[in-house]
């Protein structure tokens, strides 16, 4: 149990985030918000309830007295044994009386936590979460951190668990049109389904390769626990090149098995088309500063170096130009440099892409890129239709309310939550603080805020100890922290930016 004292009151609560399990003993207390130290999730310390995500279940709470002094916790053992609250709040569930239909298209935690929002804050009515995916919702962030997991092992809720909610699960069911005037979506099957309330949260998918021998046998990405499956039994003992540098992509680099890497004599082969990798580059990116890409090239104890010593072998400042092949399958990688990497399976991150193209002919608003515009409230141009996730762009606090798209698991989640209050009429502004984390060769690096078009930079720590933290500063103040083994300070800085307030280069520094 985690006993919380906010000036003369008491709570107790379950003592671990039920996200990974963290202990929230070492996070970050402001009033009564308590905010976990590894991905940020934040609870109310009198009910428990979620106020900031990853985390989707609430905390448990236990009934606390103060008597001669001395602080009692009362709770039923069963009830301590258990890391969270894993049911929704009390709610009335379906009621067939109710004919409105909330169509949810995505089955990604966008669409997860609006239907479950929509449910906990009273709506009666249909829920339907139509997906092209095979599965229920499931956290993707894990797909690059083990090649080995089932799909099951992935799973945020059991399909009891939806069916229980009354929250129907369509799978396998690709949204292909939407007639907006007659508030109908037609599917790939040939069906449709009318809707009172829309909602668009069909993510983003992998760039597509586009060099010749694209097409060819074995070229993957990684997109769904099947991917991972796929790419691990390809790559077992064989030369494996791995095209871009994003995080997703890096973390491959350090989960797959030695035989993968230097048996026989094989290696994992990067190709990257940048200077830097697009990790670094992105608006979210965590270490793009001269100090800190000393840190990642140059240390000995650098990621790069690290994994330089476990046979990867990077090819930057370069770019693939052509894919060879034999009897269908790739066999070659060649390089804009003349380099020629033998290749027995290739997998692509470039990038991605919002999963809006079954848009096109209609006249919802969309960015250069096809990110679905919305308002604070998740609100599209469109009346009932709403956005969330991955596919929309949205206006970032951090950036002064400028429009940007963040892709990241929290922000997601946020999404979805805010586009329910608001499809059920509770008009509720979107308050989140984008928070990011990865871990490489068992180093966690935590991210809050959003970096894009920053100026400088303060560097607090030491790089080449691993343990350090950076501001990245824009306009004179912090718009963005990122750590390695500093924690709880990203979450610190991330409650300090939720609570609207300014930290400036001076008091960075």
């Amino acid at each position: 149990v985690l006993l919380v004292r906010n000036r003369m009151e008491f709570s107790a609560l379950g003592s671990k985030c039920p996200h990974y399990g963290a202990p929230l003993s070492k996070g970050v207390l402001r009033g009564e918000r308590l905010r976990c130290p590894w991905h940020g999730a934040c609870f109310n310390i009198r009910t428990g309830d979620i106020e900031e995500y990853p985390a989707l279940d609430c905390l448990s709470c236990f009934k606390v007295t103060v008597e001669g002094g001395k602080v009692f916790i009362t709770a039923k053992k069963k009830v301590l044994t258990l890391p969270a609250v894993t049911e929704l709040k009390q709610h009335l569930g379906r009621c067939l009386l109710n004919q409105n239909t909330m169509l949810l298209l995505g089955g990604g935690v966008a669409a997860l936590v609006c239907a479950e929002t929509l449910r906990q804050e009273g709506f009666t009515g249909r829920i339907i979460m139509a997906t092209n995916e095979k599965h229920v919702p499931y956290d993707k962030s894990k797909l690059s951190k083990k090649l080995n997991l089932k799909a099951e092992d992935v799973y945020l809720r059991k399909p009891e668990f939806l069916e229980a909610q009354g929250i129907e699960l369509w799978t396998e069911k690709e949204a292909v049109s939407v007639d907006f005037q007659k508030q109908k979506v037609h599917f790939m099957d040939g069906s449709s389904q009318k809707y009172h309330q829309l909602l668009i949260a069909t993510g983003s998918h992998s760039n597509f390769l586009k060099v010749p021998g694209a097409d060819l046998q074995n070229v993957c990405t990684l997109q769904t626990p099947e991917d991972s499956s796929k790419i691990l039994e390809l790559a077992t003992g064989k030369n494996l090149v791995i095209i871009g540098a994003s995080f997703i992509e890096r973390i491959q680099a350090c989960k797959l098995p030695a035989p993968a890497r230097d048996t026989n004599g094989s290696s994992l082969q990067p190709g990257a088309a940048a200077k830097l990798p697009a990790w670094l580059l992105a608006g979210y990116s965590c270490f793009y500063s001269s100090t800190a890409w000393n840190f990642l090239m140059n240390t000995q104890t650098s990621p790069f170096q690290m994994l330089q010593n476990k046979g990867v072998k990077f090819h930057m400042k370069t770019e693939l130009c052509e894919l060879r092949g034999k009897d269908g399958k790739v066999r070659e990688a060649v390089l804009g440099n003349g380099k020629k990497l033998p290749a027995d399976v290739v997998v692509v991150g470039i990038g991605s892409i919002p999963s809006s193209a079954f848009l096109k002919d209609t006249s919802i608003a969309r960015d250069d890129k096809g990110a679905i515009l919305v308002d604070l409230h998740m609100q599209t141009n469109i009346p009932n239709v709403f956005a969330a996730g991955d596919v929309v762009s949205f206006p970032v606090a951090q950036l002064n309310g400028a429009h940007s798209s963040i892709h990241h698991q929290q922000v997601a989640e946020a999404h979805g939550h805010f586009a329910a209050l608001n499809m059920l009429k509770k008009e509720k502004a979107l308050h989140t603080v984008p928070y990011f984390w990865t871990t490489m060769l068992g180093k966690s690096i935590r991210y809050a805020g959003c970096g894009k078009g920053y100026t400088d930079t303060v560097v607090k720590g030491s790089l080449e100890q691993q343990k350090f933290l950076i501001f990245y500063i824009r306009d004179g103040h912090v718009t963005a922290a990122a750590s390695l083994n500093c924690d709880p300070m990203v979450s610190l800085i991330a409650e300090v930016l939720y609570l609207g307030k300014q930290i400036s280069k001076e008091e960075a520094e």
